[in-house]
């Protein structure tokens, strides 16, 4: 496994001072890509409900709407 640093080496950049300072008017060395910045996700889990769920909201919900129907139609006649 390869360890990438995100410092910048100072005999390579640039515009750098003696101690690691960026002098005014210098803009400093841009970052690095670091690969190992995050850490690895082996598992991707699927998207989207499962059908037990999804199904136990659908009845619920046509239930609510049959009683609000029913009530309705009571207070009607």
């Amino acid at each position: 496994m390869n360890h990438y640093s995100p410092d910048p080496e100072p005999e390579r950049s640039t515009g750098l001072e003696p101690g690691g300072g960026v002098p005014p008017g210098e803009t400093p060395p841009a970052e690095s890509s670091m690969p190992e910045a995050l850490p690895r996700e082996p598992h991707s889990p699927t998207k989207g409900w499962a059908k037990a769920p999804m199904a136990v909201i659908i009845v619920l919900t046509v239930l609510i709407a049959a009683f609000f129907l029913a009530y309705a139609l009571v207070l009607i006649l």
